[in-house]
C-alpha cells in the first residue's frame, strides 16, 4: 500500500504542478481522479491497520465525492 500511495502522490503532484506552470487546466479531471484514488487508498490503509475509527471511513466517503466530481469534469469537457 505504501508504494501505491507514493506512486499516486507523485502522479497527482506532477499533474498539478504541470497545470500551474502551463496554465492549461484541461487535465484537472485526471488530477482529481488520481487524487480520489490516493484518498481511497489512504482510507483503505487506515482500515487495514485495524483503526476502524472516523478518519478511515471519512477518507472513503471523501474519495467517492472526489470521484463524482472528476466524472462530472470528464462529462463537461
Amino acid at each position: 500500500m505504501k508504494i501505491v500511495k507514493i506512486t499516486l502522490g507523485i502522479i497527482v503532484l506532477a499533474l498539478i504542478v504541470y497545470q500551474l506552470i502551463t496554465g492549461n487546466f484541461k487535465l484537472r479531471p485526471y488530477s482529481m481522479l488520481f487524487l480520489g484514488a490516493l484518498i481511497l487508498v489512504t482510507g483503505l490503509a487506515e482500515l487495514q491497520k485495524d483503526r476502524k475509527d472516523f478518519w478511515g471511513y471519512m477518507n472513503i466517503v471523501i474519495s467517492l465525492f472526489v470521484f463524482f466530481v472528476s466524472i462530472q469534469g470528464f462529462l463537461m469537457n
